[in-house]
Order: structure tokens, then sequence, then C-alpha cells
């Protein structure tokens, strides 16, 4: 009578006993390519979103320090009109 293990088609890989007990000593790192290509993937998603964020914040102080020099035109052009009136006076 054959055990379950012998009736099994599928097996375990074998393993590399010195590289998992010593794994500074283990020099072929083995990558799993499905895994990197999502790493990969999700770091260049990271770094363009990134950048997009780095764009809109400076879009974004532009914006205001034009607003900003706009009002500061606009009191002192407000404030030479209203000494001119009263030098006028």
């Amino acid at each position: 009578m054959a055990t379950p293990l012998e009736n099994s088609h599928e097996t375990f890989p074998t393993s590399d006993l010195d590289g998992e007990l010593n794994p500074g000593a283990n020099r072929q790192v083995q990558v799993d390519p499905i895994s990197s290509e999502i790493a990969a993937s999700k770091e260049q998603t990271e770094a363009k979103l990134k950048k997009e964020r780095e764009q809109k914040e400076a879009m974004r102080t532009l914006k205001s320090a034009i607003i900003i020099a706009g009002i500061v035109a606009a009191v002192a052009g407000a404030a030479f009109a209203i000494t001119k009136k009263l030098k006028e006076k």
C-alpha cells in the first residue's frame, strides 16, 4: 500500500541547507521575477506620484507668490493715490 507522499505528484523543491543556515555566505541570490516586476512597477508609480505632487506644490507656491505680489502692488498703489489726494487738498 502506497503512502500519500508516494502518490503525490507535487513535491517540495530541494533546498540549499548551507545557504539557509548561513545566509551571509549565500552568494547566489534567487529573485522571484514576478515579485521584482511588481516591486519595480510600484516604485515607478510612487516616483511618478511624488514628482507630480512636487510639481503641483511648486505651482501652488508660484501662484501664491503671484497673488501676494499683486496684493502688495495694489496696496502700494492705493497708498500712493491716497497720499496724492491728501497733498492736493
